[in-house]
């Protein structure tokens, strides 16, 4: 991945965590943030590890599938496995599908003074780091349980989470309630949210996910714990609150570069 005046002898690879609820916009960032460091990223969606739809339990309270408990959403071994290889590579598993673009979310986009600015910042980083004898690889994973299980949080450089409103949450989850399955195994299968999901399953799953998190377990107004390591991005609505996170995601990124711990791999 590097240019083609780069003299990089090794491979950095930065692992950058981007969490928050469904519908916070969290995978939206994630591909801002893939586009503007091209070609040097790849990006891990973790629904990719979602379980087939006959083996998501179904909630003793309610008597639905709950796909958001963060217990049994995602298929966690295969999970740290994969993000772990991707640690030691830099390189999507072999084999590794996504069937995320099944989902087609409304698109926001970025204010374009702010898309050329931190494009060639960007793009400066890499050059710099390709000048040092270091070709950086970044890999963005995006989840809305992504720092629920404690050692996949250890393998991330980088922690962003995506703090939005419970009102505003329910309020997009709710216009946008049919979701195509990611499993491999279910695909052409679609689950749409039966009444009250998000407050009977959606929601309480986030709070359980992110809960150990912050003070008192409250995610919404609570301050992050010492030591978790996570950015918090509280993004408005629209355009503006998207250039909002987009700009202080990459301001994190430029800084763990020239902070962060190195990590590297053998160039290919």
């Amino acid at each position: 991945m590097t240019t083609a005046t780069s003299k990089a002898s090794k491979t950095r690879v930065i692992l950058v965590g981007v969490g928050g609820a469904s519908c916070a916009g969290k995978t939206s960032l994630a591909k801002h943030l893939r586009r503007l460091l091209s070609p040097h990223a790849v990006l891990l969606h973790m629904d990719d590890f979602a379980p087939a739809s006959e083996d998501v339990p179904i909630s003793k309270e309610h008597g639905i599938q709950d796909w958001d408990d963060p217990e049994t959403c995602i298929l966690w071994p295969k999970a740290r496995a994969a993000i772990a290889q991707i640690k030691k590579t830099g390189h999507l598993p072999p084999g590794h599908t996504s069937n995320d673009h099944l989902n087609q979310l409304s698109a926001v986009g970025i204010e374009p003074e702010a898309e050329a600015y931190w494009t060639a910042e960007l793009r400066r980083v890499a050059d710099d780091s390709a000048a040092r004898g270091e070709d950086i690889v970044w890999v963005l994973i995006d989840g809305f349980v992504l720092y629920y299980d404690a050692e996949v949080a250890s393998l991330l450089d980088v922690k962003l989470f995506v703090q939005v409103p419970y009102d505003v949450l329910k309020a997009r989850r709710e216009k946008r309630s049919t979701y195509a399955l990611q499993n491999p195994d279910s695909i052409g299968e679609v689950w749409t949210d039966p009444p009250n999901y998000f407050d009977n399953i959606v929601y309480p799953g986030y709070l359980k996910a992110h809960a150990h998190l912050f003070a008192n377990g409250d995610v919404e107004h609570g301050a992050l714990l010492p030591g978790t390591g996570i950015t918090v991005l509280r993004p408005g609505e629209g355009v503006p609150g998207m250039t909002k996170i987009v700009s202080q995601a990459c301001e994190v990124l430029v800084e763990d570069v020239k902070d962060g711990k190195k990590v590297f791999v053998e160039a290919a």
